[in-house]
């Protein structure tokens, strides 16, 4: 399929601009250039959202909670923000949260987990085990129900919500009733289809990947790991069921695709769609694609579903 004219309108300025050297590029400067693009969507759902630091295991670890209308207890989503480990929360995460709270009647716990290279591998996975072992713990508390649990995550952050997907079961819970996975990162390689077909020019860049990758890793061999690349996994039975996004013209569209297809291989009741003609983060960013609502849909549809 072509570009969608959306996406078009939005990467035109951005490529006609002078190249950055992505190599010389500081976690801060990225940060910067990177936190607030695309903005958020006017009229965001009102619902309550309260701050709150829980222990971690090597800091405190922020969460906001977004909290719907209506008394509970309210069903629980985990969500972890995407930015290539390196980039903060942004208004497009906020305005996600919101949205999903309100149309599924959920608790969602947006993770503020600690970001490389200041906290390497493995203090994202980790942090977003603890948040998801917390919400449980406190689901009385919190009002929510600790049978409902569900995690979901955009890029970096479907990276995490795969993995805390393995730590759940392989540790023994807390128990997941899904898991979204939206354009996910799921392998330190670059050498997919989709990297050679859209590896510059889509806003995600190869080069871009590269360097979100060793901001994250302590060491190269540590993508081998697991825990930071889950396709490598070698058992992904038992896992939540799942709904895969994708993106046409995304250069980790075909790693998600295949996790997708191995956990359909291991019994893991899955359902893909790939947006045609959506680049790299349509998902948060509601106020510039109209595709970003039909995702939008299919996920609370997905979560409702778990949760009937």
């Amino acid at each position: 399929m072509p570009l969608d004219p959306q996406a078009r309108a939005f990467l035109e300025p951005l490529n006609a601009a002078e190249p950055l050297d992505v190599s010389a590029l500081s976690a801060t400067q990225a940060r910067a250039l990177f936190t607030e693009l695309g903005g958020a969507a006017e009229g965001a759902p009102t619902v309550e959202c309260t701050e709150h630091r829980i222990p971690g295991p090597g800091a405190s670890i922020g969460l906001r909670l977004y909290r719907p209308p209506g008394t509970g207890p309210f069903p629980m989503l985990a969500y972890f923000h995407g930015g290539g480990f390196v980039l903060g929360l942004n208004a497009g995460h906020d305005w996600i949260a919101r949205w999903l709270s309100h149309a599924t009647g959920c608790l969602v716990g947006l993770v503020d987990y600690r970001l490389a290279p200041e906290s390497p591998f493995p203090a994202a996975p980790e942090d977003c085990f603890r948040a998801i072992q917390w919400m449980t713990e406190a689901a009385s508390e919190i009002g929510g129900r600790a049978d409902t649990l569900a995690v979901a995550g955009d890029s970096a952050g479907g990276n995490l919500a795969t993995v805390v997907s393995l730590m759940a079961r392989d540790r023994g819970g807390p128990a997941l009733s899904h898991q979204i996975l939206l354009y996910p990162v799921t392998d330190h390689s670059f050498d997919t289809a989709s990297y050679e077909e859209n590896s510059e020019g889509y806003l995600l860049t190869r080069d871009f990947m590269r360097w979100f990758w060793d901001q994250y890793l302590p060491e190269p061999r540590s993508g081998s790991n697991p825990h930071a690349s889950p396709l490598r996994a070698e058992n992904l039975s038992q896992l939540p069921p799942a709904t895969v996004i994708t993106a046409e013209f995304d250069p980790l569209r075909d790693e998600g695709e295949t996790y997708a297809g191995r956990l359909m291989a291991a019994g893991v009741p899955t359902q893909l769609t790939r947006y045609s003609g959506m680049i790299h983060g349509f998902f948060t960013m509601p106020n510039l694609f109209n595709q970003t609502s039909r995702a939008l849909e299919q996920c609370a549809h997905a979560l409702r579903g778990a949760w009937a």
